[in-house]
């Protein structure tokens, strides 16, 4: 499977928040090399978006790396818990990015088992096995992606997404999560996810396509 281009990566977040599903995230790491399908992805459409941290042209030490060159990560921090991986898209200057919400686990599971829950796979419940990576933060700590990984080159060998099988299914749009207190934009159809994926955080079936 071959690594996305950089030019995957600069276009508008709502195309490539789609073509996301079903490509690959990886991440080689202390010898080891996880990956996983990603299922379940958020728009962020920069400056006119009211859920985004760049809504307004907002420039901070915290968003800098989203007014960069497209197939960049942007990781911060929520809530004083856990860290959300996003895809920096679009050219320099236009601060958009897509957050990966759900991914489905392929290869380094014992690792990503270890890395969430301090035990080896086959002692997972199935609730556990499912929460593994079904939400944006539980897949950053199977992945071991932290704020050292901000403004990491996607085009790189550490942490990159490669294209994924051939495959068809459905695509639902929805709207995105936890973004209350954001006007309209709280009711965009922003999310999309791959229909019927086990591992999608929080599922609603109204537009499928």
């Amino acid at each position: 499977m071959g690594k996305l281009p950089r030019e995957f990566y600069n276009k508008d977040s709502l195309i490539v928040a789609k073509e996301l599903l079903g490509k690959v995230l990886v991440h080689e790491v202390n010898g080891q090399k996880i990956f996983a399908k990603i299922v379940e992805t958020e728009a962020y459409m920069g400056v006119e978006d009211k859920a985004a941290h760049s809504y307004g042209g907002r420039r901070t030490p915290r968003v800098e790396i989203m007014y960069g060159g497209p197939g960049f990560s942007y990781v911060y921090f929520i809530y004083g818990m856990y860290y959300c991986f996003n895809v920096v898209t679009r050219e320099e200057g236009t601060p958009q990015a897509v957050l990966i919400r759900a991914v489905e686990p392929m290869g380094g599971i014992e690792f990503m088992a270890q890395n969430r829950f301090k035990k080896p796979h086959h002692e997972l419940k199935k609730s556990q096995i499912i929460g593994l990576t079904n939400g944006p933060g539980k897949l950053c700590g199977a992945f071991l992606i932290d704020k050292d990984l901000n403004g990491e080159d996607l085009c790189g060998s550490k942490l990159y997404i490669e294209e994924g099988q051939e495959e068809e299914f459905a695509i639902v749009s929805c709207k995105r999560v936890g973004i209350p207190n954001t006007g309209e934009a709280k009711d965009y159809l922003w999310r999309f996810y791959i229909k019927d994926n086990k591992y999608v955080s929080v599922k609603d079936e109204k537009n499928v396509h």
